[in-house]
């Protein structure tokens, strides 16, 4: 196999160890590896001694990783972070000292043109992260109502031109099989008028709705919420990296009203500047970090 070179860079790379403070000899979860470079830069302040153990539910993350961190203490798994309980118990592993989310996709993701995540790919519009679980976004499209579809692009796109776009794609599907993410999002940019403002692809919202959908994702991170802080030894950290509202709302609301969990950061850490100049996929990141309070369930 050819060695791969991942194009996605790490986002608050520094904030993140700032925030974790990894030390020799102990054991984190990076629970959506990537490109690994996270993981890389735990690595080395965790030592030969130390472990990480790094999910992802991208099977192709998972094989590239396996080359980047041969004969290294990195345990890999395909599988989604909210079965993180169920896989330590299978590791026969108690707790962890830290455990970081960076939510959404990565920039090889989007590279990847077979599958769809590019707004100008060829292939079929899939934007599934298991490409065995599920069904492609495409096939999304070509089964729901209008109404639903409009729902579901205004509630996780929070797109406010919902019925427009879904009244257009069900318009077209009925004479042709949209299928590839080139044409899906040139239909999207007919019904929403570029903006001044911000510098987004049109289609932006509503591939993120559809990604969201496919992937059940808000759902995973809910479930993950509840769970993950046993999965902390007392004074252990969980870190999540949130890149909209949705995913943060809830990390936020979270954080707040769990007796598990010391909010470390009372308000977001966000990229500064320079970071948000060279890494545009850095600029809507927030991190959020609390830690396991000792004693309490």
């Amino acid at each position: 196999m050819e060695p791969f070179e991942s194009v996605h860079i790490p986002v608050l790379p520094q904030e993140v160890l700032q925030w974790l403070t990894p030390q020799p000899g102990q054991i984190f979860v990076d629970g959506t590896l990537g490109g690994g470079g996270h993981t890389q830069l735990l690595l080395n302040s965790l030592g030969s001694d130390g472990m990480i153990i790094g999910l992802d539910r991208d099977s192709q993350v998972i094989s590239r990783a396996a080359q980047k961190f041969a004969n290294q203490p990195v345990h890999l798994f395909q599988e989604n972070f909210c079965n993180l309980p169920e896989l330590l118990t299978e590791l026969q592993i108690d707790s962890v000292d830290g455990i970081l989310l960076d939510l959404g996709i990565s920039s090889d993701q989007l590279a990847d043109r077979e599958r769809g995540f590019s707004f100008d790919a060829d292939g079929p519009l899939d934007l599934r992260m298991d490409s065995n679980q599920g069904k492609p976004a495409w096939q999304l499209l070509q089964r729901l109502s209008e109404e639903h579809l409009a729902n579901l692009i205004y509630e996780y796109g929070e797109e406010r031109r919902s019925r427009r776009i879904a009244r257009k794609l069900v318009e077209l599907r009925r004479h042709q099989q949209l299928t590839t993410a080139k044409d899906i999002a040139a239909v999207i940019r007919s019904c929403v008028p570029a903006s001044r403002k911000h510098r987004i692809d049109p289609a932006t919202r509503t591939f993120q709705a559809l990604r969201i959908a496919v992937n059940d994702e808000l759902k995973s991170l809910e479930i993950a919420l509840r769970r993950l802080p046993d999965c902390l030894k007392p004074g252990g950290k969980l870190a999540i990296i949130s890149f909209h509202s949705l995913e943060d709302r809830p990390v936020k609301h979270a954080f707040r009203n769990d007796s598990r969990l010391t909010v470390l950061t009372k308000k977001p850490i966000v990229p500064g500047d320079m970071e948000s100049f060279h890494n545009r996929r850095s600029r809507s990141a927030k991190l959020r970090v609390g830690q396991r309070v000792e004693g309490r369930q």
